[in-house]
């Protein structure tokens, strides 16, 4: 019987490991939210990890709004760098294996083909440096660690993420303006949790990075475009292609994960 502490338990990959937690009995969760645990606040960390008898850490507490992470790169650090390396230094006083979830965001795009693992990184928005920083802190402190780069993730039942917000503004009769300027793979969060709990709970000591998708290159556009076919609405929404679709974080045009 393992015991996996799962911490950022409120967000939609945190919601989705609460809902797989049936499907693997041999596992004991305790599930933690960002309000129930703050992992910026060490003090905090470690007295959770203490009281926990832990086997495994799956650190889905993030800061992940990639705009507002541009006026306030402080709190992105603070949770992404600072509170990746605070979960890390609990996991190795209690010898905890840590299974941290990075992303794609950590690459600059400019490469043609997909990224591997050993690409070197260089992230052209703060939210990407901040999820760097991290994994740098994680791998410096702690050897028994899986760093997870995954991207475009989304659930279709929880939280805000651009599957159910172009289904809702799609329902609602809205017109959807989408950028093909982007490409990456979209990764929906039970796929993540499966590979995760399969891989690296049950089975898996090759310690080190990973990356992880559902594995179909596609932009913002295609995408729109398969969830409106999923969903019967290819008839009734409004989708068009704008090439002029601007964010105050710079992205990746590429960010597609091997």
């Amino acid at each position: 019987m393992r015991r996996v502490l799962v911490t950022g338990a409120g967000g939609q990959l945190g919601l989705t490991f609460q809902e797989t937690a049936d499907d693997f009995p041999e596992i004991t969760f305790d599930f933690k939210t960002s309000e129930e645990l703050d992992v910026s606040n060490a003090n905090q960390v470690l007295a959770t990890f203490q009281n926990g008898n832990y086997d495994y850490c799956i650190n889905c507490a993030a800061y992940t709004n990639v705009e507002q992470a541009e006026n306030h790169p402080e709190k992105a650090f603070e949770i992404n760098a600072d509170g990746a390396r605070n979960i890390a230094n609990a996991c190795k006083k209690n010898k905890v294996t840590l299974v941290q979830i990075s992303t794609d965001y950590v690459f600059d795009g400019e490469k043609e083909t997909a990224y591997e693992v050993g690409d070197d990184t260089n992230p052209i928005n703060v939210y990407g440096r901040s999820k760097l920083e991290g994994e740098k802190l994680i791998r410096e402190i702690l050897p028994n660690h899986f760093i997870i780069r995954t991207s475009w993730l989304y659930s279709k039942k929880h939280g805000h993420n651009f599957y159910r917000t172009i289904l809702r503004n799609a329902q609602a009769g809205e017109e959807l303006r989408i950028t093909d300027a982007q490409r990456g793979c979209p990764t929906n969060t039970e796929n993540l949790v499966k590979f995760i709990l399969l891989q690296m709970v049950l089975g898996n000591k090759s310690f080190g990075i990973y990356h992880f998708t559902d594995g179909k290159p596609m932009t913002w556009y295609d995408f729109a475009k398969q969830i409106l076919e999923e969903n019967g609405l290819s008839d009734k929404a409004k989708l068009v292609l704008d090439a002029n679709y601007r964010t105050l974080a710079k992205r990746p045009k590429n960010s597609v994960l091997s």
